[in-house]
């Protein structure tokens, strides 16, 4: 005989329940997250895995393994290196490259490479880096080595036009004529007009100082002004009034 139990707890499994659940809240819409990159073509991307040099402690860090890409702006047409992980996406790397920039390769490999950057975003703020990166083989190190400096010539030659523009717009300064120089000639100076003697010569008064001729102007007042006194008391002696005499020029 079988028993009762186990076959009901056998129904009881076995028996679809058919219970259906609808969604709180459906997700209908997508939203695009944009990642900075649609403005931009990929003129070299590949996979590798990237380092970065820790100062305090002079040891190398993992910063990530994904795709290193060389990006070109479509308007502006400036490149920069951009590099994220695998699966998070996350940014491991993000500065333009600038022509102070040297590759050089790392010691005891053939298939990677070290550079310093003075200002990289990866994290939000701008820091100075020390950064190396490993490829599969030299081969793929060789292509991101000429990417690289193609870029690098790219952004000198964008660097040069904008300078060149931006000296071409600047106000230039008046040339310098005949006519200013003959506009300053003309302003009126001040300058103390010479004595001129009692002779008239023009000779005369040119080289006769203004001191020496203020002192024989004023030896003559003083002996013209010692006659009149001289004739005043004369004439009160004599009982006539003379008026004085004109002083001397």
């Amino acid at each position: 005989m079988s028993d009762p139990v186990v076959e009901t707890a056998h129904k009881e499994g076995e028996e679809d329940t058919g219970g259906h659940y609808e969604p709180v809240i459906k997700l209908t819409e997508q939203v695009d997250s944009k990642t900075h990159e649609e403005d931009e073509d990929a003129l070299f991307k590949m996979r590798a895995k990237l380092f970065r040099f820790d100062t305090e402690n002079s040891e190398w860090k993992e910063r990530g393994t994904g795709e290193v890409k060389l990006l070109a702006h479509k308007q502006t047409k400036k490149v920069r290196l951009v590099m994220r992980r695998d699966k998070t996406l996350k940014v491991c790397a993000n500065h333009s490259i600038t022509a102070d920039m040297r590759l050089q390769p790392n010691i005891g490999s053939d298939r990677s490479w070290v550079w310093k950057v003075a200002a990289d975003v990866s994290d939000g703020e701008p820091v100075a880096e020390t950064l190396a990166i490993r490829f599969a083989n030299a081969d793929n190190a060789n292509q991101f080595k000429t990417a690289f400096e193609e870029a690098q010539k790219t952004n000198a030659g964008l660097k040069h036009d904008e300078e060149g523009t931006s000296a071409a717009g600047a106000h230039p300064e008046p040339a310098y004529t005949a006519e200013s120089e003959n506009k300053d000639e003309e302003e009126p100076k001040h300058v103390n007009p010479a004595p001129v003697s009692h002779s008239g010569s023009a000779a005369e008064s040119e080289v006769t100082p203004a001191s020496t001729e203020t002192g024989v102007v004023a030896s003559t007042e003083d002996a013209s002004t010692h006659e009149v006194a001289k004739k005043m008391e004369a004439s009160k002696v004599e009982g006539q009034t003379t008026e004085p005499a004109p002083p001397v020029e």
